[in-house]
């Protein structure tokens, strides 16, 4: 992949911190903790959202009332914060409308921002209102400056990288791009690349790239490596990260030249908001100043306290396959206190690490003995008594044993057991000290302003307030300055005067007095009036801060529909006999696939030194190849495109970046509908997330030749997209394991070596069959890519079989089947039936009663499930 030029990236600009919030206190929180920006949803309107219509964003549950929205973007300009509003879910083609209508919404209330995924709903809102700033969501699983650069092609000017990159990774994008760069610090971590998880799609009807992430990932699996279960001891919960604490990082942030830094907690309270909003604005603040990060241990242990699953920098130092899951609980545990020593007839004997004291809340850790099912006992701190003597908290001293007594009932002392952990999972104290920031009457964090006073002697003073982006207000008195009979005014008295600005959100920054009198006479105005003046300028600012940008605001939805639908209108002289596309993972696949002769088959293996061999038996064969690009590239995996071209195969596009790249390296691709004279066709993958026409048609005309839809489709929606975007640009696929999670974690690594990443592991991946088992003992295979990033596939096949007639109905032609573990034998009777199916012997009832018996789960129909309300939802007319 060629490397953009390299970008010079001075330090002109301090990075912004940017908080979560979930509603207005977590707001308000934000702004005394001294936040430059806020992002949050925003919630439908009431009429809108009493006939079923959601949120665009991906936090289904909290957010600001659309009508609530001018005020709150009054707030926070008012107090110099930028608004940023999360529109960061897959929009279907028949929300389209209502999408639309939702951003001019947004740009008409003055958001600053957008935070978007969906690339062709990113276009739109650029179209739309070309001063609104478009942000590439984390969902548009962006590891690479390419990965940027494909997000600026539809209107962005700032991207939110991946939580999986290290400050190197980092770093290098940052020299190869001058897009806005920002950034996870703090707080929760996906197990799964954002964007590229479908587990909830998969098993709960409800998808995370639609705001309705089931969590999971936080679920207790049990391992089987090459068939048999693995004893992991305490760990249970295989795929649950520990959150993300990066404030030692922000220094080398600052100096990479990041331009936000971002805490993750749409979820969180406004205690949490505070916290971490006012410890990474002093860290940056420090870090700008050229001062070493002050934070002290108790202010660690706060942060820890507030909420925590276990903290750390995790990707962002390095990869670390032992440190980012521990795997013990999926939940906030706190700071540990100490463990337990015993039990007594009224209480628990615990051995403190840390002083506990009444009113805390405690936790005892079981998974040293039993399983995760089940409450864990905890409750709060009556008393503490040591030998028969209360003792008073103040005289608790750590490294001693305790009794800690509870409510009556609140804890069963025959569920806890010596050796467990003890967590204080809620402290009281701390949220008393957050009140100042949580329950401010008055302003708390101010932000500079100028002031220039002009004073001429019978004539009434100006003043001239202007803020940190040059907002300026000139105000005049009522009353002219007169001849000073004592103490003249000069700019000290001044100063003190006009710097009383306590109450405003402002304070005095860089100060400026022209006094003009004849010589040997002094300057006077009444106190009063001096004030007056100051209020009036301090309003002013105020209100003009305040006020909605005027924007230029026009819909285009129309004529986005009728340049998409019209595109994808191209006359064909007869129907065209539908084809069968394979997908293969292991040589042994590859063999029964080609006794079989599909019309094509495309190769997706974890060892790329098995990729080019195959590729020429296919191609010995006289059948169509192609070859699956990794979901993710990151800057260091630049060689992989030219690998991939070097194989003269055709490509499965699967990562934005590579697309991006390829318009490098294959520059007619632009404006083609095939690819085939030059040798090298390509195909986008369900990972570029195809939700709508308008996404669809943009990919495809980067050089795409077909595109494969997202898996947050239903059946009926994916026959809808053809009958927009035109049957012959789709390939459906028919079978399949549903790719669950795609994770820079390693199960491999992590729990069958000692090793930290791939330099050290042992490479067990390549010799070790894994597979997780959920609560409903469903064994789940594990594969690694080339990347050494683990994909979780569904381990049920899913099945398309009774769409397959409405599919073939609405002209698609393009099938694809694709195997995970499957045998040989398995491979060659999946295609000989989907075959038969096609060739009209098999109806499609018949076809999916024989894969279900070919199956060693059964099937499931997964993510095409037709939701009984769903024709309820208004259709997007055909243009």
């Amino acid at each position: 992949m060629p490397t953009p030029a390299a970008v010079p990236t001075p330090l002109t600009r301090k990075p912004e911190v940017m908080a979560p919030a979930g509603g207005r206190a977590q707001i308000r929180a934000a702004i005394e903790a001294g936040a430059d920006a806020v992002f949050f949803g925003v919630n439908p309107p009431e009429a809108e959202a009493r006939q079923g219509g959601a949120g665009f964003h991906a936090r289904a549950k909290v957010g600001i009332a659309s009508e609530e929205l001018p005020e709150v973007m009054r707030e926070l300009h008012a107090r110099g914060v930028l608004g940023f509003v999360t529109f960061n879910i897959l929009v279907f083609d028949r929300e389209l409308r209502r999408a639309e209508r939702s951003l001019m919404a947004l740009a008409e209330a003055g958001v600053d921002a957008i935070i978007v995924q969906d690339h062709g709903v990113a276009r739109l809102a650029h179209d739309i209102c070309p001063d609104l700033h478009i942000h590439g969501s984390t969902q548009m699983s962006i590891t690479s400056a390419e990965g940027a650069e494909l997000a600026r092609r539809f209107g962005a000017n700032r991207v939110v990288l991946g939580r999986e990159l290290s400050l190197a990774d980092i770093e290098r994008i940052r020299r190869q791009t001058d897009m806005e760069l920002e950034t996870f610090v703090h707080g929760a971590l996906c197990v799964s690349y954002s964007g590229q998880c479908f587990s909830s799609e998969a098993w709960g009807g409800r998808s995370a790239n639609r705001g309705q992430c089931a969590q999971a990932c936080r679920l207790p699996y049990d391992m089987f490596v090459d068939g048999e279960y693995r004893d992991l001891g305490d760990a249970r919960y295989l795929l649950s990260p520990g959150d993300l604490y990066t404030l030692h990082q922000v220094p080398e942030l600052v100096r990479i030249g990041v331009d936000c830094l971002k805490i993750e907690g749409r979820y969180k309270d406004a205690e949490f908001v505070a916290l971490t909003t006012a410890a990474y604005r002093k860290a940056v603040d420090e870090a700008w100043a050229g001062l070493p990060l002050s934070v002290t241990p108790q202010e660690e242990q706060d942060l820890e306290q507030i909420y925590s699953r276990g903290l750390g920098p995790h990707f962002m130092t390095g990869t670390n396959h032992q440190a980012v899951v521990r795997g013990r609980a999926p939940r906030h545990r706190g700071v540990q206190v100490g463990t337990v020593r015993g039990v007594t007839e009224r209480g628990v004997l615990v051995e403190l690490e840390r002083a506990v004291k009444p009113g805390d809340g405690l936790v005892f850790d079981p998974a040293n003995w039993r399983k995760p099912e089940g409450r864990e006992e905890g409750g709060f701190v009556y008393g503490l008594w040591q030998g028969g003597v209360h003792v008073e908290a103040g005289n608790v001293r750590p490294g001693q044993v305790y009794e800690l007594r509870f409510g009556r009932g609140a804890v069963d002392p025959g569920r806890v057991r010596a050796g467990d952990p003890v967590w204080r999972t809620q402290d009281p104290t701390l949220n008393s000290r957050l009140k100042p920031l949580t329950d401010a009457a008055d302003p708390v964090y101010t932000r500079p302003v100028a002031a220039q006073f002009v004073g001429r002697l019978g004539e009434v003073p100006a003043l001239t307030l202007t803020d940190e982006e040059g907002r300026s207000v000139t105000v005049q008195g009522d009353t002219p300055l007169g001849e000073a009979r004592s103490r003249a005014l000069d700019a000290a008295a001044l100063r003190e005067q006009l710097g009383k600005l306590g109450g405003t959100g402002y304070h005095l920054g860089d100060f400026r007095a022209e006094l003009t009198a004849p010589e040997g006479v002094g300057l006077f105005l009444p106190l009063g009036a001096l004030n007056a003046l100051r209020r009036a300028a301090v309003s002013a600012l105020t209100e003009l801060r305040g006020r909605a940008p005027e924007r230029q605001v026009v819909p285009q939805l129309d004529g986005a529909l009728q340049a998409s639908v019209q595109s994808s209108r191209v006359p064909t002289a007869e129907t065209p006999a539908p084809q069968l596309h394979v997908l293969v993972r292991t040589p042994e696949q590859l063999d029964a696939a080609l006794a079989e002769r599909p019309d094509s088959i495309t190769l997706d293996y974890l060892e790329l030194y098995g990729l080019k061999p195959s590729v020429e038996r296919v191609r010995a064969a006289g059948i169509p190849v192609r070859v699956a690009s990794p979901r993710i590239l990151k800057p260091t995996e630049q060689n992989l495109q030219k690998f991939l071209l070097s194989l003269n195969a055709d490509i499965l596009v699967r990562s934005g970046g590579l697309l991006e790249g390829l318009q490098a390296a294959l520059p007619s691709l632009a404006g083609e509908a095939s690819h085939r004279g030059r040798g090298v066709d390509l195909t986008g993958d369900f990972s570029l997330n195809a939700a709508n026409v308008l996404t669809t048609r943009a990919l495809l005309d980067l050089g795409l030749s077909r595109m494969t839809p997202t898996h947050d489709l239903n059946a009926q929606q994916v026959a809808e997209l053809a009958g927009l975007a035109g049957p012959e640009t789709l390939e459906a696929i028919a079978y399949q394991h549903l790719p669950v999670f795609h994770t820079e974690h390693c199960v491999f690594c992590r729990f069958l070596s000692d090793g930290t990443n791939y330099t050290n592991c042992g490479h067990p991946c390549e010799s070790h069959r894994v597979a997780l088992r959920d609560e409903r003992g469903v064994q789940h295979p594990v594969m690694a890519d080339v990347g050494c990033r683990n994909t979780v596939f569904e381990g049920r096949p899913q099945v398309a079989g009774m769409h397959l007639d409405d599919w073939q109905a609405a002209g698609i032609r393009h099938f694809r089947l694709e195997f995970v573990h499957e045998t040989p034998e398995q491979v060659r009777a999946v295609i000989a039936r989907h075959r038969e199916y096609l060739a009209g012997q098999l109806s499609s009832a018949e076809l999916e009663e024989a894969l279900e018996e070919s199956g060693d789960q059964g099937v499931t129909e997964g993510s095409l499930f037709v939701p009984r309300d769903f024709g309820l939802l208004d259709e997007l007319p055909m243009v």
